[in-house]
């Protein structure tokens, strides 16, 4: 693979030196929905990075697992008090090749977008239902697609302007692969930098066909953390799948 080429591990070994100072806070309720699901037994977190989701829950008495494709985003983890007692295992979590059983399979912050074709995201689901328990179930937080941000398949949008910086994303769609190819730009008077994102959207209805397929179906879908229902003005949703004839 070219030292160039965009692959899993990209964005967070892109983005590990600044992400937690963009990224600071977390929903009470996230916590409190998670800490919930996994009914006193462990959980599994598919791209764990930094820790802003598995060291509150960790916190609460869960048993938290990580995997994350980008060994320096767990360095970050591991850097924080209590990130040394978390086991991740490092690899792409398409396969979720990791050992044991969880009561909860999670998936925050759109990540689960970031495997970048079909069978992979299929291949997810069919690697988290090994590793559920009986009772166990798989949760997945996404943004409900919004093909209006992107006319003409192309955007160009500033999210923050200073007089020291200014940060701006840059995205090309391609509606037929359902891709979305990014580069997050920051300049300011020290420099450019580039933070690169590929995903590949998938609509609620795709999600439950691949939860179907691998043996899973749908037991809640709500718009937000706070559980509430899911309709057509929702910017995202919280999903999460069961066994079938649980």
């Amino acid at each position: 693979m070219a030292e160039n080429e965009y692959n899993a591990a990209t964005y967070g070994e892109r983005i590990a030196d600044v992400y937690d100072d963009w990224h600071t806070t977390y929903e009470e309720e996230t916590i409190a929905t998670l800490k919930l699901l996994a009914g006193g037994g462990p959980a599994l977190e598919l791209g764990i990075g930094t820790g802003r989701m598995a060291l509150p829950l960790a916190a609460q008495g869960v048993a938290v697992h990580g995997l994350d494709a980008s060994p320096a985003m767990v360095a970050r983890l591991r850097a924080k008090p209590g990130g040394d007692a978390i086991p991740v295992t490092i690899g792409d979590f398409a396969g979720c090749e990791v050992e044991g059983e969880f009561t909860l399979v999670y998936i925050v912050f759109n990540t689960f977008f970031a495997l970048l074709t079909q069978e992979d995201q299929l291949r997810c689901f069919r690697g988290v239902a090994r590793h559920l328990t009986a009772d166990g179930v798989f949760l997945i937080e996404a943004f409900a697609p919004d093909l209006t941000l992107y006319p003409k398949g192309q955007s160009l949008r500033a999210s923050q302007i200073s007089t020291e910086h200014v940060n701006f994303l840059i995205a090309k769609h391609d509606p037929i692969a359902q891709r979305i190819i990014q580069q997050q730009v920051v300049v300011t008077d020290q420099g450019m930098r580039l933070f690169p994102l590929q995903i590949r959207y998938a609509w609620p209805s795709e999600l439950d066909l691949m939860a179907q397929l691998a043996g899973l179906r749908l037991r809640h879908r709500w718009g937000n953390w706070r559980r509430e229902a899911f309709t057509a003005e929702s910017g995202k949703h919280v999903s999460v799948y069961e066994r079938t004839g649980a």
